[in-house]
C-alpha cells in the first residue's frame, strides 16, 4: 500500500467517524425535541458554528411544522376527514424518523400508525389486503402506515415469499383498491424514502457500531443489503406500475434526514387542505372543596423508591 493509499484510507476512516458522531447526536435530537424549545437550544456540545445555526433552524422549522400538524389534526376531527399515508423505503431509509415527528405532538386516538408484522398463517389464505382494511380510518382520523400492502410489490417479491401470479394480480389489483379507497372518500398519500447505497450501508453500520440501535437490524435487513439490486429493480417497477392519479407516488430524497423530515412534513400538509379551527376559550374550574374529605395515605410499600 502506498503512502497515498494510507493517507486515502484514514481520511475515509475520518470521515465515517464524523457521519457516526453526527448519527449519534440526532439520536440524541430525537429526545430532545420532546423538551426543547426554539428559544433553548441545548446539547449541542461538539458542533461547529455552523452545524448550531443549522440545528437551530432545524427545530424552529419542525416546532412550527408540528404547529400546522396540530391544526390539521383539529380540522380532521372537525371535519371527518380521513387521510391514509403510507411510507415506504428502503431499510434505513428514515421512515421512521419522519413518522415519529408527525405523531409526536398528536393525539394518538386521531393520528395512528399501522406497522403490521409478518402475517400469520390464517393471513395468508385471506384476500392479500383484507388485513389493511381493518386498519383504514374512520371519519376524523389519520392513520399512518410505516409499510403498507406494497410489501408485496418489495419484500415479497426480492425474498421469495409470493408467487409470480400472486405478484400480477398485485399489480392488477392494487389500482382499482386505492381507487375504490378514494371514490369512498378516504384520501391517500404514497411516499417512498429514497437513499443512496453508500448512505445506506453508513446507516446499517452506525446501527453495528451502537447497541441501542442494533435491535433495528433484522436478518430481513441484513439480506436487504446484499440483495441492493434486485430491490432497486422491483422499486422502478412499483413506482411505474401503481403511480395512478387518484393515489400518485411521491419521491423524498432522504439522504439529509433533517431535511427528508421537513420536506415530506411540509408537503403533507399541502396535500390536505385543512383550515385553522377556532376553539373555544379553556377556561380551568375552580377546584371543589369538601369538608369533609379525608385523603388516606399511601402504604409505604406502594412508593416506588427515590434513587435518583
Amino acid at each position: 500500500m502506498t503512502e497515498l493509499d494510507r493517507s486515502l484510507d484514514a481520511a475515509s476512516l475520518e470521515e465515517r467517524q464524523r457521519r457516526f458522531q453526527e448519527d449519534l447526536i440526532d439520536a440524541y435530537d430525537e429526545e430532545l425535541e420532546m423538551e426543547i424549545d426554539d428559544r433553548i437550544q441545548d446539547g449541542d456540545a461538539g458542533l461547529t458554528e455552523e452545524a448550531r445555526l443549522s440545528r437551530k433552524r432545524y427545530f424552529r422549522e419542525l416546532f412550527r411544522l408540528q404547529g400546522e400538524l396540530v391544526k390539521l389534526q383539529d380540522w380532521v376531527q372537525k371535519t371527518g376527514y380521513r387521510l391514509v399515508v403510507v411510507f415506504e423505503g428502503r431499510d434505513a431509509a428514515g421512515k421512521g424518523g419522519v413518522i415519529k415527528r408527525i405523531t409526536q405532538r398528536l393525539n394518538p386516538r386521531v393520528c395512528r400508525v399501522a406497522a403490521l408484522p409478518a402475517p400469520n398463517n390464517r393471513e395468508r389464505t385471506q384476500w392479500y389486503f383484507q388485513r389493511y382494511v381493518s386498519h383504514l380510518p374512520a371519519g376524523g382520523e389519520i392513520v399512518l402506515f410505516d409499510r403498507s400492502w406494497y410489501n408485496r410489490a418489495g419484500v415479497e417479491r426480492v425474498m421469495g415469499f409470493c408467487t409470480d401470479d400472486e405478484y400480477e394480480e398485485f399489480f392488477r389489483s392494487v389500482p382499482e383498491f386505492e381507487r375504490m379507497l378514494v371514490r369512498s372518500g378516504i384520501k391517500i398519500v404514497k411516499y417512498w424514502f429514497s437513499v443512496t447505497d453508500d448512505e445506506q450501508e453508513l446507516r446499517f453500520q452506525a446501527r453495528v457500531q451502537d447497541p441501542l440501535k442494533q435491535w433495528k437490524l433484522s436478518p430481513m435487513d441484513l439480506e436487504s443489503r446484499r440483495r441492493w439490486e434486485d430491490y432497486t429493480h422491483v422499486k422502478e417497477v412499483m413506482l411505474e406500475r401503481s403511480n395512478i392519479p387518484e393515489a400518485p407516488w411521491w419521491v423524498v430524497q432522504a439522504v439529509d434526514k433533517k431535511r427528508a423530515r421537513l420536506n415530506c412534513i411540509t408537503h403533507l400538509l399541502g396535500q390536505v387542505p385543512y383550515e385553522e379551527v377556532e376553539h373555544e376559550p379553556v377556561v380551568l374550574p375552580e377546584r371543589v372543596h369538601h369538608a369533609e374529605y379525608i385523603r388516606h395515605p399511601v402504604p409505604e410499600s406502594m412508593i416506588v423508591p427515590e434513587v435518583f
